[in-house]
């Protein structure tokens, strides 16, 4: 609204709609709801394995029971839906696990899907914890280097998706950033009848140093050089718009901006241009550096983690992936 606009109003007085609680809850623009929350998790073979993850307290690599028990204490609370991430037992240069019928990943979609028929499943579909070298995609070898193929990565990526919608996936989304996976994704797995299945995909990615804690969590640092040539520039924001143009157009159902913090000018300006159901991903660093602060007692991790979550609501967030989905079910249930 402009000034110009204001002053056609007599007498505005804004805080008086600010002077008690109820005033507040009764005019609030936006609302944050555990329904809204999805539960990132890491899925490890075993059985009663909970091994802490010394970056990111309160995370851990989970066993697939272990991912149940988790996932139920969230669906409790209200929270919708968990996104899995899995760590093999052995790496290689095929990503052999990560389309393998019985990989980590599909053992735990079908434990969940059985246990917890009612909440929705999310997969990550990527290479980068299953390949030996970190990369999310093939990697070609020369005496001038290494390079990410893009072409080849995409049958990968496309079998990885195909078998965790075929273990009972709700949905999937591919975080790999190759171009034209989005497409790829969704003729494998209409190919294989799983058409209803749908695709949230990591549209625009940045190649983010917010990511630090996830590569312990998932086991997934790159064992020479960088992302930087797949995921996006942190400068760049018109670029953006133009990756989710193109996975909308290859048939993607839902978009998402990861980090979400430090990029709620890319959610807002995604969710306000394509109109698109759009996530925001509160990544692990985002996550550990309120864990740090609150230790110390520099911040009020409730207050803080809260209205960050808000923030990414009002930027036009419809979900918010966070670690803190269970913390923050529990804190918004108890008002």
């Amino acid at each position: 609204m402009s000034l110009t606009a204001l002053g056609r109003f007599p007498a505005l007085r804004p805080r008086r709609l600010r002077r008690n609680p109820a005033l507040r809850r009764l005019f609030a623009e936006h609302r944050l709801h555990p329904s809204q929350l999805v539960l990132p998790l890491f899925a490890r073979h075993g059985r009663k394995v909970r091994q802490p993850v010394g970056a990111m307290p309160g995370v851990f690599q989970l066993s697939p029971d272990q991912v149940v028990r988790e996932a139920a204490q969230a669906a409790e609370l209200g929270v919708s839906a968990v996104l899995l991430f899995g760590i093999p037992r052995g790496k290689d240069l095929k990503a052999s696990e990560a389309c393998a019928a019985n990989g980590i990943v599909q053992q735990s979609v079908r434990l969940l899907k059985r246990e917890l028929p009612d909440l929705i499943v999310i997969t990550d579909v990527c290479l980068c914890e299953y390949m030996s070298h970190g990369h999310c995609g093939v990697v070609q070898r020369s005496r001038s280097g290494a390079r990410i193929l893009n072409d080849p990565s995409l049958k990968l990526l496309a079998l990885t998706a195909a078998s965790h919608a075929e273990a009972g996936a709700d949905i999937v989304a591919p975080s790999d950033m190759m171009d034209g996976r989005v497409a790829a994704i969704r003729r494998e797995m209409d190919r294989r009848g799983f058409e209803e299945t749908p695709i949230l995909s990591y549209a625009a990615k940045y190649a983010s140093a917010y990511y630090g804690p996830f590569r312990e969590a998932a086991e997934s640092a790159p064992q020479f050089g960088d992302r930087r040539s797949y995921q996006m520039d942190a400068a760049n924001a018109e670029e953006a718009l133009r990756e989710v143009a193109l996975d909308i157009e290859e048939g993607a159902d839902a978009v998402m901006v990861k980090p979400a913090l430090a990029y709620l000018d890319i959610v807002h300006r995604v969710k306000t241009l394509f109109g698109y159901p759009t996530a925001a991903y509160a990544v692990s660093a985002e996550y550990s550096m309120v864990k740090a602060a609150a230790a110390k007692g520099w911040v009020d991790e409730r207050a803080i983690t809260l209205e960050s979550l808000l923030g990414m609501r009002r930027a036009g967030a419809d979900l918010i992936i966070t670690y803190a989905a269970t913390e923050a079910a529990r804190w918004l249930k108890e008002g």
